[in-house]
C-alpha cells in the first residue's frame, strides 16, 4: 500500500470528520500520504464506467444535503487523464429550485445516495497517475456547522 484515498464531500459534516480523520490516521500510522478526492467526482466516474457509450449528456450527481436542500456537481464527460471533468459545483440548491438549477446548465440529474469506496480508490489511482491533485486537502462543507457559540449565562437575582 503506497496512498490512502479518502473523500472529501461534499457530505453530512459528522460523517466527513470521522472519515477524513480515519484516513489521516491510517496514512500517518503507516507513513504515506492521503490522496483527496470529491465524493461527487467518485460518483460521476461510477456513473461514466457504467454508460456503455462513450458520450454521456451532461449530467448532474445530486445528494440529499438534508434541510430542504441538495448538493450538486455537474459533469461533461471525462478528460485525457479519465478523470470526470466537473464543471459546477459542489454546491448547494433548495430542494424545491433544484431542478430549475440543473436545467440552467443543461444537466440531467442523477441522484445517489451512497459514495462507493471503490471509484474513490479509482479516482485517485488515475490522479496520482497523472501527476494531479484532484480536491482540497481540507473536507469539503457547503455550509456552516450547526454550532452555534455559547449564550452569556443567566443572571440569576436574590
Amino acid at each position: 500500500m503506497t496512498h490512502v484515498a479518502a473523500g472529501m464531500g461534499p457530505g453530512p459534516f459528522t460523517g466527513l470528520r470521522i472519515g477524513i480523520a480515519a484516513a489521516r490516521a491510517f496514512a500517518l500510522g503507516r507513513g504515506i500520504p492521503v490522496v483527496p478526492v470529491v465524493s461527487h467526482d467518485a460518483i460521476a466516474l461510477q456513473i461514466m464506467l457504467g454508460d456503455p457509450f462513450d458520450e454521456l449528456p451532461r449530467f448532474a450527481v445530486v445528494t440529499d444535503a438534508r434541510r430542504r436542500e441538495y448538493a450538486y456537481s455537474v459533469y461533461d464527460g471525462t478528460d485525457d487523464d479519465g478523470l470526470p471533468v466537473r464543471v459546477a459545483g459542489p454546491a448547494l440548491a433548495p430542494r424545491d429550485r433544484l431542478d430549475d438549477v440543473l436545467a440552467e446548465f443543461g444537466a440531467q440529474r442523477r441522484d445517489a445516495h451512497a459514495v462507493s469506496g471503490a471509484m474513490i480508490a479509482l479516482v485517485a489511482a488515475r490522479a496520482l497517475q497523472a501527476g494531479r491533485e484532484v480536491a482540497p486537502r481540507e473536507a469539503i462543507y457547503l455550509r456552516s456547522p450547526d454550532v452555534a457559540p455559547p449564550a452569556a449565562p443567566k443572571r440569576v437575582g436574590t
